[in-house]
């Protein structure tokens, strides 16, 4: 089967479905690959005439805005025990360090940290219930996070959805080659980004103060 004949195949309910319980499930607080999900499915709209960037759009902001909800009422009500226990299930996501990078940046820039969270891996796990944690006003909370999840998955399906729709027709001109490039250059601005993410986390960390189950 061709691809282009096995993406029409695809159900446009279920592609729905699949981004707004992975973006819900990760606003919540569970390490998943939210944004990557998010990439596919809207590349994915721009070659698939069933599915509809803007419900696509519409379902991530829901996944978003009701899963940082969620989050936000588990942390209110399991405070600093549930990131000690978070620490001890997900070291990788919820170390020490990295909360309390987080919990810096939450009391430095309360609501926005909330907003601009949502476009950085971390601070997007951890949103919702540090918010809570910190009793952060519910109303404020929401307000940044309805902001964030429309301008994040809203942004990135229409972005996305573009740059695919503008390489479909380029790469028609140019066939496997300009594939080939596209691919490459993808590849190394990917590899540049984790680099200096990683750099960056490095450096942060031995400034960061432990939290412990106990405060």
């Amino acid at each position: 089967m061709h691809v282009q004949d096995w993406l029409d195949s695809v159900p446009a309910v279920a592609v729905y479905a699949l981004v707004g319980l992975v973006i819900g499930l990760e606003s919540l607080g569970i390490p998943l690959p939210g944004e990557i999900i998010l990439i596919s499915a809207a590349l994915m709209s721009s070659q698939h005439s069933g599915i509809n960037p803007i419900v696509l759009g519409a379902c991530a902001t829901a996944g978003a805005v009701i899963g940082d909800s969620i989050g936000y009422a588990i942390g209110r009500k399991g405070g600093r025990p549930l990131l000690a226990w978070l620490g001890g299930k997900f070291p990788r996501h919820f170390s020490a360090g990295h909360v309390a990078t987080a919990e810096r940046s939450f009391e430095k820039w309360g609501m926005w940290a909330v907003f601009f969270g949502r476009f950085v891996a971390l601070l997007r796990i951890f949103a919702g219930p540090l918010a809570g944690v910190l009793h952060m006003p519910y109303w404020k909370f929401l307000i940044a996070n309805v902001l964030g999840g429309i301008c994040w998955a809203g942004g990135t399906t229409a972005v996305i959805y573009y740059v695919g729709t503008v390489a479909e027709d380029w790469l028609k001109r140019f066939s496997y080659l300009g594939l080939a490039v596209a691919v490459l250059i993808g590849l190394a601005s990917m590899l540049l980004v984790k680099r200096k993410a990683k750099k960056a986390q490095q450096q942060a960390e031995p400034e960061a103060e432990p939290v412990g189950a106990g405060d």
